[in-house]
């Protein structure tokens, strides 16, 4: 076995589903012939022909409105935004047609979104957007994150197996990084949508993350162990939509302290629904305030200095789980 990128798991698991199903293909923006911006779909005309490895005019409009009729017609189609920020202009055809197809005719809507998206590598305010929380708030369509090599493969096998649409987020930082690099099984599997996973076990903080800030909370866990003596659970969400409710509520009642971290901006985010549940039903077991840590509320910086004061990073994470471990 050779242990592959986090990139590389993404191809496997597209090849590998192609290979398994013919009606699954894939559109998008040089993904033939140039095999992805990434080179994600690299080989990938050469095995499955122009007819399942579509290069489409440079239109997520036509992109996603393409492969919404491609599903209701019976094939599972794989759309990629070449960056995650442009799916913007096909925001209509995913939230008034995809979204909407099954609770108006009971069609089942088998499509997967899915492209690069965050910052971390200077892609400046058009390739750098956090845009899960537009969907989040959108019923009708599943949104996951992947962290890891193995849940990049397993979670985007599930997705193609789907009979919902789904939005699979690929966090660019992590496609190459050495660190993330892993053996995977030989054998198919799956991750399951909807099911969060305990990183690391504690009992003093809980912290709920999930993408690339997965890496910085387990960083500064680490620190605060080696530091404070504290012990924090970190907790990746892997699913946001479906939210794992049970296993962030079982992990709350046994550290009473809440941290949520996420790349996206603060207000409206993600931790804001997080801290809502939380309240709601957990009241009577929390001993400090739910407290997060997210970008502040403006586009992606382009300098490389602003964009590292921007985004959330383990010192600022440190600094807010000492405040609440101290309340």
């Amino acid at each position: 076995m050779t242990a592959v990128t986090y990139l590389e798991a993404i191809s496997q698991a597209i090849r590998e589903e192609m290979r398994r199903d013919e009606s699954v293909f894939l559109l998008g923006e040089d993904v033939g012939t140039y095999g992805g911006a990434f080179k994600v779909s690299a080989g990938f005309l050469e095995e499955f022909g122009p007819e399942r490895v579509i290069d489409t005019p440079m239109s997520e409009t036509a992109i996603i409105g393409s492969a919404v009729g491609a599903a209701l017609m019976g094939m599972r189609p794989i759309a990629e935004m070449q960056y995650i920020d442009f799916i913007t202009c096909g925001f209509d055809q995913i939230v008034n047609m995809a979204c909407k197809m099954y609770w108006r005719s009971g069609i089942p809507l088998p499509l997967v979104i899915r492209g690069p998206a965050g910052g971390g590598t200077h892609g400046g305010p058009f390739h750098s957007a956090s845009p899960e929380a537009w969907f989040f708030h959108t019923p009708g369509i599943k949104v996951v994150m992947p962290a890891t090599t193995y849940d990049a493969k397993g979670l985007l096998k599930a997705a193609i197996r789907d009979n919902n649409p789904v939005l699979y987020l690929e966090h660019k930082l992590l496609y190459r990084l050495p660190e993330l690099r892993e053996e995977l099984p030989s054998e198919d599997y799956v991750v399951p949508l909807g099911k969060a996973i305990i990183r690391r076990r504690g009992r003093h903080i809980t912290m709920l993350t999930y993408g690339a800030m997965v890496h910085q909370c387990l960083k500064a866990a680490e620190q605060l162990a080696t530091e404070d003596g504290l012990e924090v659970e970190v907790v990746d969400l892997r699913s946001l939509t479906p939210l794992d409710r049970e296993t962030i509520k079982e992990s709350v009642k046994r550290t009473n302290k809440v941290l949520i971290v996420h790349e996206d901006t603060l207000t409206g985010g993600v931790g804001a629904e997080l801290a809502a549940l939380l309240a709601e039903e957990l009241f009577d077991y929390l001993d400090g305030p739910i407290m997060r840590v997210a970008a502040p509320d403006a586009p992606y910086p382009y300098a490389p200095p602003l964009e590292m004061a921007y985004l959330p990073g383990v010192e600022r994470i440190v600094a807010v789980a000492r405040q609440l471990a101290a309340y």
